[in-house]
């Protein structure tokens, strides 16, 4: 494959999905709606997206030696993702079951932490080193140290230790993430908080309310479209990516705000994380009869 437009650092996983009409109850018994296997993590996810919508993305992370990291691999590969960079290493893979309670409209997560990187590696680097953006997420911010700030896009929307957003190209926190940074604080207040910090950009996910965006000098907000939800799992993943193919697209930040958006709307319609991401056309035809992005004033947001 030729040199990746984003490399995306960090996690790949096999999960376990299971959905249930409501919560057990202690030494109980229940029977579930579905139990899906399927494939996560939040780096991994963002690649498969960018890859159906139409750009080149590499997966540099690990993977156990196990058959659950061979089929993690084959995965990312039938999703054109470029996995030379996804190092095999001695142990398990990392592993994430999903419970999913119907009634309370809620996810509980349940990760087995696996394989991991130390470091990059020399193909790794060159990878980075190619792309226009990397891409990381908790466990790939630790690897990206000595990277170019200005090309680095951080999904924070798990706590991170010692984040540092000073000249990143791209911040990307969920609202809870952004507010347990900068607390006592409204959401617009912290995104100019960021921003003052040396943040190029600030991405954040709003959940079933969408997500707003702001640079050095506007901010917008965007709503999702309405779909049939069947999961949330995955979609600040596919947020992510498809809000770097976007921008990979030329488009403004605007523009590629509503179409993140959108596309991360239309991932809930499937039981796992990947299974109804849109590919470009599809997209198109979705923005198409989105509801339009409004600009907002920071201060103005709760």
């Amino acid at each position: 494959m030729s040199s990746p437009e984003v490399a995306c650092i960090g996690l790949a996983t096999a999960d376990t999905i299971v959905s249930l009409p409501g919560w057990p109850s202690a030494d109980g018994r229940m029977l579930a709606d579905a139990i899906v296997r399927a494939f996560g993590g939040p780096a991994a996810t963002a690649a498969v997206t960018i890859s159906r919508l139409g750009h080149r993305a590499a997966m540099i992370g690990a993977v156990g030696d196990d058959e659950i990291g061979a089929a993690v691999r084959q995965e990312l590969a039938a999703s054109g993702v470029d996995v030379d960079g996804l190092s095999t290493v001695r142990g398990r893979t990392a592993e994430s079951v999903i419970l999913l309670d119907g009634s309370a409209h809620t996810r509980t997560i349940l990760h087995a932490p696996g394989a991991s990187l130390d470091e990059l590696d020399d193909g790794a680097r060159e990878r980075c080193a190619a792309a226009s953006w990397v891409h990381v997420d908790q466990v790939g911010w630790g690897l990206a140290a000595s990277l170019d700030r200005s090309r680095l896009s951080v999904d924070a929307g798990h706590r991170i230790e010692a984040l540092e957003v000073g000249g990143l190209g791209l911040y990307a926190p969920s609202r809870s993430a952004l507010l347990e940074r900068y607390p006592g604080r409204r959401a617009g207040a912290a995104v100019g908080a960021a921003l003052r910090e040396g943040a190029a950009r600030v991405a954040v996910t709003l959940g079933g309310d969408g997500a707003i965006a702001a640079d050095g000098h506007s901010a917008w907000r965007a709503r999702p479209p309405r779909v049939e939800v069947v999961s949330t799992l995955g979609a600040g993943d596919v947020f992510h990516g498809a809000l770097l193919a976007s921008l990979l697209d030329g488009r403004s930040l605007p523009d590629a705000l509503q179409r993140a958006v959108v596309a991360a709307a239309l991932s809930c319609r499937a039981l796992d994380g990947r299974g109804a991401i849109p590919d470009a056309s599809e997209l198109d035809a979705a923005v198409a009869t989105a509801p339009a992005v409004e600009p907002v004033v920071l201060e103005d947001l709760a």
